[in-house]
Formats: structure tokens, sequence, C-alpha cells
């Protein structure tokens, strides 16, 4: 099968917020990081729907950096983008921010890198519209994730023992 047509990564680039509640924190009293990796996963899989138009299932989540803890009664807000394809995968880059609605103070909590890969009506891996770079940002952040799939590979063809 051949692979749709190029896609911009402005049509895929998305935001989800949530007001981080009781019922998600830790036994710290912080949200539990679990919630966290949740939402990174539903970002990057409704930023790989959109790009690919069609189901896209999570292959790994290879880069999680918790910076600082996010509080119960803060705004998160994930912003998502496709970084880089390959031929049935897509890298798509987390940013989490956390506001304080009190002070309105801003702050980058976390970031993550997710692979999601596209999938036919019977869940096998089918081609993703390639990737239209648009700004300097977007060919910098697809050089980058370029280098982190190729250092995927490596990883994963290296012997194990």
């Amino acid at each position: 099968m051949s692979a749709p047509a190029s896609k911009p990564v402005s049509a895929s680039r998305m935001e989800l917020a949530e007001v981080m509640m009781p019922h998600q924190a830790n036994l710290l009293g912080k949200v539990h990081g679990g919630v966290i990796l949740a939402m990174i996963d539903k970002a990057a899989a409704t930023c790989a729907i959109r790009h690919a138009g069609r189901t896209c299932v999570t292959a790994s989540l290879d880069h999680v950096s918790f910076r600082e803890p996010v509080e119960i009664g803060e705004l998160v807000r994930l912003l998502a983008s496709v970084n880089h394809i390959g031929r049935t995968s897509m890298e798509v880059g987390v940013k989490i921010l956390s506001m304080n609605l009190a002070t309105g103070n801003v702050r980058h909590t976390n970031s993550s890198y997710v692979t999601m890969v596209a999938v036919d009506e019977h869940g096998k891996p089918t081609p993703v519209p390639r990737l239209v770079l648009e700004t300097d940002e977007d060919r910098r952040r697809e050089r980058e994730g370029a280098e982190r799939a190729r250092a995927r590979k490596l990883l994963l063809s290296a012997p194990r023992g």
C-alpha cells in the first residue's frame, strides 16, 4: 500500500487541558505520575490519529522527564505535535504545562516522546502521510526526532544478554 498524501505539522498539532482534582493525588498530595502518563498517551494518540486519519496505537514511550510535581487544583495543558514520520510510525512530542489558577504562574513540568503506529481495520501497521515542515521549529523537531528514531532502532537491534 502506498503512503497517503502529505500533511503539515499544523494539521495535527493539538492541546488537551484538565484541572487536576483530589482523586488524582498520590500519597504526597501531588498529582500521581500515572495520571500524567495516561494524559500523555491520550494527547499523543489524539495527535497521531489526527495526522494519520485512522486508529493509532502506542508503540513506545521512550522518554519522560518529570521536571516538577503537578499540584492538585492546577490546570494542566498538554501540547502535542508530530515531530518525525517513519513509514507507519510517528514520533509525537508532548509538552506539559501546569498553571496555578490563583497566581496565573505557568510551569513546564513534564516532557515526553511517544512513538505511535497507524493500524488498519485488522490491526496491521499501515502507511501514514508524509510530514510537511512549515517552520524552522518544525524542521528542528524533525531533525531531532529522526536522530531519536535512529537511536531507538539501534537499541532494539542490540544483542540482549
